[in-house]
């Protein structure tokens, strides 16, 4: 049987001439390589020399003592120690103590201590295997660290990008103000509200909700965003040119409906969103809503009543074909328009349940100072307090209309 030949050097520490001399032939002629020493400070001094694979040592030199002084070394990891002891009373704990990683009583035999070489041999063998394993991982870890910052800043960067999607905040409107809200759950996320000027005195407000997390719902949004813009109104499939060169409002349910056959017959996606588009004429408060699979919108009077009704519909991308119908809300100086993604409506409490409609409109009630994007901030903190102060599961986004009439 050969020797393998991670353990090629073997370093035989004994002062016995006779005993070395059987040693060291039968060592060699096993294949392996030999250094020989006579003492603790000879077998030292040949380990700065070159490192061996394994010591043998004759405890009738101090063996223990030399066993200590070997492990002391760093380097001595990489080395199987096998020590050669007198058969007596605990011998092999003292031995294993000192740091051995194998006992030989004696008096034994050539062939059982070329069994423990051997196992010695197959030890440093999976030893070394381990080694280069465990570096390969690391160094697979520091690549992934540095993709992993990477993508984190790419992250960052998105989020910079979606969030300059919502403009402004805050927009003071002849007849009412405007105020808007985005909180991914993540870096990113599949929220965004935002609204477009229709002609002095009439606004479009829109809020949807992509299905999904992550980068692919992010720009899906941003997609979705440009087929609403306020800044390319020829692009904005909610407005149609007059002939006077003015632009009009469309159905808000007929703008759904193509969104719709967008979705599923020319964009190459699985995913599907939520969408309440409203358009509010700010003269006289009537809003004209179509409503696609997004939570009801929340009308705040200003006696404190909050109402919460709609058509419900389904999600835009899912079915081809369905329709999505146009409904009116009446609003009155004072009253205060909500549309909220279903992150507020479903967000859990630590218990599992969901705030639900009636939980936000309690809550809306205990809001009812607040104003502008205070308000905002206000049911934020709100449904934090509501969730056990953890993040929330979804995104969370919201547009508050506050209605003032004409002036």
């Amino acid at each position: 049987m050969s020797t393998p030949a991670v353990a090629s050097l073997v370093l035989l520490v004994e002062g016995d001439e006779t005993r070395w001399a059987c040693l060291s032939a039968a060592l060699k002629g096993w294949g392996y390589e030999v250094a020989s020493a006579a003492s603790e400070a000879e077998a030292l001094a040949l380990c700065t020399q070159g490192w061996p694979d394994i010591v043998l040592c004759s405890g009738a030199i101090s063996g223990l003592d030399f066993c200590r002084a070997f492990r002391a070394r760093s380097e001595a990891r990489r080395s199987y120690f096998i020590l050669l002891a007198d058969s007596q009373e605990g011998a092999v704990d003292c031995t294993l103590d000192a740091g051995a990683n194998d006992v030989l009583l004696q008096p034994a035999g050539l062939p059982e201590l070329r069994a423990r070489l051997m196992a010695g041999a197959r030890f440093l063998a999976m030893q070394r295997e381990l080694t280069q394993k465990n570096q390969l991982i690391t160094e697979t870890l520091d690549i992934l660290r540095q993709v992993h910052a990477r993508i984190d800043k790419d992250l960052v960067e998105a989020k910079k990008f979606q969030q300059s999607l919502l403009r402004e905040r805050y927009r003071a409107m002849e007849g009412g103000n405007l105020s808007m809200m985005l909180r991914s759950a993540g870096h990113v996320g599949g929220d965004l509200v935002g609204y477009f000027p229709v002609r002095p005195g009439v606004v479009g407000l829109f809020g949807l909700d992509v299905s999904g997390h992550g980068i692919s719902s992010a720009l899906m949004t941003a997609r979705l965003a440009g087929y609403l813009s306020a800044a390319t109104p020829d692009q904005n499939l909610a407005l149609t040119l007059s002939p006077g060169g003015t632009y009009a409002a469309r159905p808000p349910g007929e703008v759904i409906a193509e969104l719709n056959d967008l979705v599923l017959h020319e964009m190459e996606t699985e995913h599907y969103f939520t969408l309440m588009l409203a358009i509010a004429d700010l003269t006289t408060g009537e809003v004209t809503v179509a409503q696609a699979g997004h939570p009801h919108p929340a009308l705040l009077r200003s006696d404190g009543r909050v109402e919460q009704s709609g058509t419900g519909g389904f999600p835009v991308g899912l079915l081809s074909g369905v329709g999505f119908e146009d409904y009116k809300l009446q609003m009155a100086p004072g009253d205060r328009l909500l549309i909220l993604s279903d992150g507020v409506t479903e967000c859990p409490d630590p218990g599992g349940e969901m705030l639900g409609e009636e939980g936000l409109a309690r809550m809306l009630g205990e809001l009812r100072r607040f104003s502008g994007p205070a308000m905002l901030s206000a049911l934020v903190w709100k449904l934090s307090e509501f969730a056990g102060n953890r993040d929330f599961p979804d995104d969370v986004s919201g547009i508050l209309l506050e209605y003032q009439g004409e002036g």
